[in-house]
């Protein structure tokens, strides 16, 4: 493992947020200064291949990047595109019922919920 691979890693199991390829290349171009953005993207695929984050696409241009592979949530602010996790039992019925009403063998599910942060609110007040 290179100290690139094993620094953008560590980025995204410390980090809270979902970054973008971008935000994490940002972050670590101090450190790094000869890596760039490519490698920061070829890295995630290798980690997204290997299961050890998730890509969230949202419709926008930018993919984010979750090192939460578990089951869960997301809760996503409309102001400022903040992502947060929360866990929810899982909605399993929800497959089997679209499986036996649509016909679909379904492959997974995604739940978003939208709103407003709690910093996009207090910005909102005044």
């Amino acid at each position: 493992m290179t100290p690139q691979r094993h620094a953008i890693l560590e980025f995204l199991f410390d980090c809270e947020q979902h970054p973008t390829a971008d935000e994490i290349y940002k972050a670590l171009e101090d450190k790094f200064p000869n890596m760039s953005v490519a490698t920061v993207y070829n890295n995630l695929r290798v980690f997204k291949d290997a299961g050890l984050v998730r890509e969230l696409t949202y419709g926008d241009s930018s993919s984010r990047f979750d090192s939460n592979t578990s089951d869960h949530y997301h809760v996503i602010c409309d102001d400022c595109g903040k992502i947060v996790d929360f866990h929810y039992p899982g909605l399993d019925e929800v497959e089997t019922l679209a499986k036996h009403i649509a016909g679909f063998n379904v492959r997974d599910h995604r739940m978003e919920v939208y709103g407003t942060c709690p910093d996009c609110q207090k910005k909102l007040a005044n």
